[in-house]
């Protein structure tokens, strides 16, 4: 029996934060220990590009630890006692090792928060929770700032911006302005491109060769020799300066665009890196404070306060809604959307261009930026009645920045509104045209954006009209869509009736679109 050490601490994989109060000093009685587990792999059907991600990120997190001093015991999926259960683990390093306290940092998503606090109801040894020192609100705090009144995200962040004093002159934004968000809504112009992504080239045939062994079943493409995703806190930074030396200039403007071959287009590609906690939402905003600065006018307040609204306001905002509103929130399916989720979300092979491009983009890199996820993917599975159950299950397992924290609330919230308003005042439906307006995807497609109903219509126009026509009575009233409604009016009944009939005929035959 082993007793050297006298209490054991948790690190989760989206937990590798170098700066948590944890590290400071060396304890040589205190082990930590990080677990590659089978749990986690098959709750849904991840991207190899994520799971190795993930474990990579992991790995190096564990040795850095070791190599300032700290004893680390990390465990991989092909260990000998890795049981791949949380419970089982922990069960047996505490006895093997004889511990006589558990600590764990707050996890992010909330079945883990249950898992642990069953796990430490049951135990006889004291268990210690703390928080993960990375967000800059707490768990509660958005709900209390709220007090019973309806969530709105720009109030949120007007408070966030005055406590940490971003981009603040005295208690006045910057330049008088709050949020410039109109300005960032640009379509792309001819010949939008885009500079290469950092190569950062990690090897990660070992940790994909391992995850192929263990049976877990994975989707998508990966480059097991060149891995272009960040692994350790070095890297990450390396990220966050190539942002913002390179994309932040035009970040905001064409935050929104989509391109074809063009799948990062001037975002950040920071989302990993900060949900691994391996980089803080602070040091990221005021590296893109601080270059908008350097600058001299060449970076406009147009570009970097974009940036900030994404990190400091909307991040911070769907995180306090998951803890105010879970577990209901799960469960939430306002329009009781009951289809099945297209085959060809797994595979791209749809005629329907913008979606091939999007889930191509997806399944080759882990990810897709926000207009694809919100506006294609997400619009599409609203208007056609996609299960949100099936809808959060994908966007949870493809994308390599996908904690539930951050998913849901996108997804059930945003993309679905699935939550009947709570995320989001309205829902995010569109046509073809705004696919047009804001990519280039509809050139070249089997469906012509341009045409309603008939042969070669986009569905995108039948199953927009269809959802407000099926929704009327949910919908009709609401202050900010009744534009739709007039236009609806001004249709006859025949034209309702062909757009009705069109629209089901697309979802009888989802499979083949």
């Amino acid at each position: 029996m082993q007793t050297k050490y006298r209490t054991l601490h948790l690190v989760l994989g989206d937990q590798l934060n170098l700066q948590h109060s944890w590290l400071k000093e060396v304890q040589p009685d205190r082990l930590f220990v990080l677990m590659e587990l089978k749990q986690e792999l098959t709750y849904v059907t991840h991207h190899i590009a994520k799971v190795a991600g993930f474990f990579s990120a992991m790995e190096a997190f564990a040795d850095t630890l070791r190599q300032r001093g700290h004893d680390v015991l990390y465990w991989k999926l092909d260990d000998p006692n890795n049981t791949g259960n949380l419970r089982r683990n922990l069960e047996w390093l505490m006895q093997q090792y004889s511990i006589q306290a558990f600590h764990y940092q707050l996890p992010d998503e909330y079945r883990l928060d249950q898992q642990l606090m069953e796990m430490a109801a049951e135990w006889t040894i004291p268990v210690f929770s703390c928080d993960t020192e990375h967000f800059l609100a707490t768990r509660e705090e958005l709900a209390q700032f709220f007090s019973g009144k309806q969530f709105v995200m720009e109030p949120w962040y007007r408070h966030m911006r005055k406590r940490y004093n971003i981009l603040m002159d005295g208690n006045a934004p910057e330049q008088g302005v709050w949020n410039l968000d109109k300005e960032n809504r640009n379509a792309p112009v001819k010949g939008l491109q885009d500079g290469p992504f950092p190569a950062l080239r990690n090897n990660v045939e070992e940790v994909v060769g391992r995850i192929a062994l263990s049976g877990c079943k994975t989707v998508g493409e990966i480059d097991a020799t060149a891995f272009n995703w960040p692994v350790n806190r070095s890297q990450s930074l390396q990220v966050l300066a190539h942002f913002c030396s390179h994309r932040l200039i035009h970040f905001g403007t064409y935050q929104d665009a989509m391109v074809t071959g063009q799948p990062y287009l001037y975002h950040s590609l920071l989302s990993f890196a900060l949900n691994t906690k391996m980089l803080s939402p602070l040091e990221v905003v005021h590296a893109a404070v601080q270059a908008y600065r350097d600058a001299a006018g060449a970076i406009t307040l147009q570009q970097v306060e974009g940036f900030v609204r994404q990190i400091v306001g909307w991040r911070e905002y769907m995180r306090g809604i998951y803890w105010a509103a879970m577990p209901e929130f799960a469960g939430r399916n306002y329009f009781e959307a009951k289809n099945r989720l297209p085959d060809w979300f797994w595979t791209g092979n749809t005629r329907m261009n913008c979606l091939h491009q999007s889930i191509k983009d997806t399944l080759q890199h882990a990810y897709a930026h926000h207009i694809q996820r919100l506006m294609i993917t997400g619009n599409f599975a609203l208007l056609a009645g996609i299960d949100p159950d099936a809808v959060d299950a994908w966007y949870l397992g493809v994308y390599i920045d996908a904690i539930e924290w951050v998913e849901i609330t996108n997804t059930r919230g945003m993309a679905l509104f699935a939550d009947g308003g709570l995320v989001g005042t309205k829902p995010y439906a569109a046509s073809a045209n705004y696919i047009s307006k804001m990519s280039d995807y509809c050139k070249g497609c089997a469906y012509d954006p341009k045409k309603r109903i008939g042969p070669g219509a986009c569905p995108f126009n039948a199953l927009y009209w269809n959802f407000y026509l099926t929704h009327r009575a949910r919908l009709e009233n609401h202050p900010r869509i009744g534009f739709v409604y007039r236009n609806i009016n001004k249709m006859s009944a025949t034209q309702q009736e062909e757009i009705a009939t069109q629209a089901r005929a697309y979802i009888d035959n989802i499979n083949n679109l």
